[in-house]
């Protein structure tokens, strides 16, 4: 009978350890997303707060277009192009703005068109010829403006990139026309991570950006016979059939390679993420726009139910054992010491208790005279457990340690002394060594 109630007790036991396992240690699962990649970032800071296969190396379609417009903000910027600048139709944009099986608003043969109409062509209905069109009018030629592209990348810092065109199309849709250095069935690739610090750098280096991905319908050449209605293909903006609150930005993208991908951002609560999906479907496996934007839908809920800005250490934080330090040939033995700015970072709400202060000193001696304010070290932040994803760039949860008050320099009389007293105090260390040696 015992044994019985044994093997009943036990298995009941065992439902209420799992049960009762911390939220913070199921946090750690997958959001399992029906993706070949994914990540989501803080968008002010590069904190990474959920990644799946971020690093494998994707098609990434249309979403290289925000190179395109980094390249172009970049060179409006330098002073290189004008927004009212004209571009003259070439046979290659003229060709491939006529193939309507592609997004593209149709440029005529003998047209002229400003780089301010091709650029929202661009943002707003991702067309593909109105793309090229601005690479060549930063480069010259679209096969000149890869090589910006592929610089910038490097400057960047991105990994696993290949660009092989400026617009994401497969390069077996641009009609035998695709730049000479590449191959005729090349396609442009990169990691979620990438596609993450470039959707980072854009926004950061030019969030007017965000005033045109955001617009959701605009007519092309409005009043002329050439007008043609724009749908933006981001469809999780206000108004369209996906819409989520906050969406601002930033690029879908899709071909067969690619699947359905993207790149989005949004705000709410006073913070902002990005998220990157790469080759979304459905349950049965079919890639599909809904597919896509259920998955950036769930990247979102969870940024933004799960996490926020905490400030974890607050300026003139004193460090536990770290209260003071040495300091040579002073007044004072010591100088007090704390955290000069705080350090804030988003994170899941109920992890706070679990980033701790790491305080690290600077390899030099302090010698006095020392002023105020001066940097001895810095503070980081460490999870005791758990996983940290860390930053999308080389950058840590950190801030400087100042010294609180200042010492002055002591007398050169002072100092015989203390330097007496230190000989002695040797003196008499040695010799006690010595001693208790002989015993």
């Amino acid at each position: 009978m015992t044994s019985m109630i044994k093997w009943l007790v036990l298995p009941m036991f065992l439902v209420s350890v799992v049960c009762g396992m911390p939220a913070a240690t199921k946090a750690e699962e997958s959001l399992n997303l029906n993706v070949d990649a994914a990540i989501l970032i803080d968008a002010e800071t590069g904190k990474i707060l959920y990644e799946e296969n971020s690093e494998t190396a994707l098609g990434i379609a249309s979403m290289t277009k925000m190179m395109t417009e980094y390249l172009l903000f970049e060179a409006i910027e330098e002073g290189k192009v004008k927004w009212d600048q004209q571009y003259n139709v070439t046979e290659y944009t003229y060709k491939i703005s006529q193939d309507r099986r592609l997004s593209n608003v149709p440029l005529r043969e003998d047209g002229s068109y400003s780089i301010q109409e091709l650029y929202e062509a661009m943002a707003i209905y991702s067309a593909n010829a109105a793309t090229i069109a601005i690479a060549e009018t930063i480069a010259g030629t679209e096969d000149n403006f890869i090589k910006l592209m592929n610089e910038k990348a490097a400057e960047m810092g991105l990994e696993g990139y290949k660009f092989v065109n400026s617009s994401g199309l497969n390069n077996g849709d641009l009609q035998g026309m695709h730049p000479a250095s590449t191959n005729a069935s090349d396609e442009n690739v990169m990691p979620a991570k990438s596609v993450a610090i470039l959707a980072y750098y854009l926004m950061k280096d030019f969030p007017e950006v965000l005033e045109t991905t955001k617009i959701a319908k605009k007519t092309f050449r409005k009043g002329t016979s050439d007008a043609i209605e724009m749908s933006n293909w981001n469809w999780m903006l206000p108004g369209l059939i996906y819409e989520y609150e906050g969406v601002d930005g930033l690029k879908t993208g899709t071909t067969e390679f690619a699947g359905h991908s993207f790149t989005a951002t949004a705000q709410k609560n006073g913070m902002r993420v990005i998220s990157v999906v790469m080759k979304a479907v459905d349950a049965d496996g079919n890639g599909s726009y809904k597919a896509r934007f259920d998955a950036t839908r769930a990247l979102l809920d969870y940024g933004f139910s799960q996490f926020s800005k905490e400030e974890i250490v607050p300026a003139g934080y004193k460090i536990p054992k770290h209260e003071t330090l040495e300091v040579e040939k002073g007044k004072e033995d010591t100088v007090a010491i704390a955290v000069k700015d705080p350090i804030s970072m988003v994170i899941k709400t109920n992890e706070k208790e679990l980033y701790k202060p790491v305080f690290t000193e600077n390899k030099e001696k302090l010698e006095a005279d020392i002023k105020k304010d001066t940097v001895v070290g810095k503070v980081h932040l460490e999870k005791s457990e758990g996983t940290d994803y860390g930053y999308i760039i080389d950058k840590a949860a950190e801030t400087e340690v100042v010294t609180t008050e200042a010492v002055e320099r002591a007398s050169w009389f002072s100092l015989m002394f203390q330097g007496i007293g230190k000989f002695f105090g040797n003196l008499w260390n040695s010799t006690t060594d010595f001693i208790g040696g002989l015993f």
